[in-house]
């Protein structure tokens, strides 16, 4: 292992867990503002030597701005590192930083390891990449969003970094059956199919015919959307109902519901046919479809293939490419951006769970990895002159 990762991976674990202490003492539940500004406060309260810090706005109206720090270099190589700072975990349940009874070694608390664990790493190879200020380099961006978790407007950053020469993103982390480190250059593309209907209200005992039932139509949307469920399919498609509101009393006829059914596919294409195949009547119930989100796949297998291999190379022990089926704003950035890297944050698991945790080893084993991909970026062949910068 080169001395340059050997020494910054010991630097970002020494200051880790109080970091990681900081962040996941704030409650940030998506949406929330004054959570937010606190985690950018602690973000952004040792910043290397010449960073500049901007607040671009949100992806989502009313949302705490986004946080963007950027070290310029003068070199050509372009990198932007990327997190989120929101969880999904209400302030009545936020949990801080506090050792796993049920795991040894572990550190349990609200958005460990989805994703605050993943921002500590992230500023860590900042630091590590402004601190030498790599010849190689001529800026590296940190880019920590606000609204990642709840999201269904367009996210707005990917044009700004279009044609850099890679991200690195800091979802959690994972080792391969065979116990090899992973990282993730796969993803599924991701819909919220949201379903609402419109019937007629009507007693239910004294005269339940006159009325239009919008749960027994709801009920037939979910059936339809859940027979396109074909996980080993060309498209590796997952179709399921998952939130279903109807009906307000006992005795009435539901005039009204909801249906979100989760999508997942290779493309985002594939869920054209789901929702063309839900019904738009249904025992005279009228039903209206619409995709509130709708997050495109990555697949970055190739252009990753020979940077991984020059960091395990580098590192003494392989990175191995994985395949995740969660979103993530790697997917936004990979539209740009071909050489995009997700899953570089620590090990843990529970995420969105009351056991969320991190595996507290991993914040040095999984920052010898980061480090070791980003100094493998910088040392790539690279065909074509660099575009500006961002700003």
């Amino acid at each position: 292992m080169p001395d340059w990762t050997r020494s910054h991976a010991a630097r970002i674990a020494a200051t880790a867990v109080h970091e990681l202490e900081a962040l996941v003492g704030i409650s940030s539940p998506s949406g929330d503002r004054a959570g937010a500004e606190r985690c950018v406060a602690v973000l952004t309260a040792d910043l290397p030597a010449g960073a500049l810090v901007e607040r671009p706005a949100c992806s989502t109206a009313g949302n705490a701005d986004d946080l963007l720090i950027r070290v310029p270099g003068t070199g050509s190589r372009r990198i932007v590192l990327v997190g989120h700072v929101d969880t999904v975990i209400s302030h009545e349940l936020h949990q801080p930083l506090h050792p796993d009874p049920d795991v040894p070694g572990a550190l349990r608390g609200s958005g460990t390891i989805d994703m605050k664990g993943g921002d500590v790493l992230a500023l860590g190879v900042l630091r590590a990449l402004a601190h030498d200020r790599r010849d190689e380099l001529a800026e590296v961006a940190l880019l920590l969003v606000t609204d990642e978790e709840w999201r269904t407007a367009p996210f707005a950053h990917a044009a700004r970094f279009a044609g850099w020469d890679a991200c690195l993103c800091f979802e959690a982390g994972e080792l391969d059956a065979d116990g090899r480190d992973a990282v993730v250059v796969r993803r599924k593309a991701a819909g919220t199919l949201e379903i609402t209907a419109t019937g007629v209200a009507a007693h239910s005992g004294a005269r339940p015919d006159d009325g239009r039932n919008a749960l027994l139509a709801l009920a037939e949307a979910a059936r339809v959307v859940a027979a396109h469920h074909d996980p080993a399919g060309p498209d590796r498609l997952t179709a399921v109902p998952t939130v279903l509101h109807s009906g307000e009393a006992l005795n009435v006829v539901p005039a009204h519901g909801q249906l979100l059914c989760d999508v997942r596919a290779d493309r985002l294409d594939a869920f054209d046919p789901v929702m063309a195949a839900i019904p738009r009547e249904v025992g005279g119930a009228t039903l209206v479809v619409r995709n509130l989100r709708a997050w495109p796949g990555m697949d970055a297998r190739e252009p990753a293939a020979p940077v991984l291999a020059r960091a395990g190379a580098s590192l003494g022990r392989p990175i191995v490419p994985a395949s995740r089926g969660g979103a993530s704003d790697a997917s936004h950035l990979a539209t740009v951006i071909p050489l995009t890297i997700d899953g570089l944050g620590p090990l843990g698991g529970g995420a969105h769970a009351p056991d969320e945790h991190v595996l507290e080893d991993s914040l040095r084993s999984r920052a010898e990895v980061a480090l070791a991909v980003a100094d493998a970026v910088l040392r790539q062949q690279q065909p074509d002159a660099p575009g500006p910068g961002v700003g």
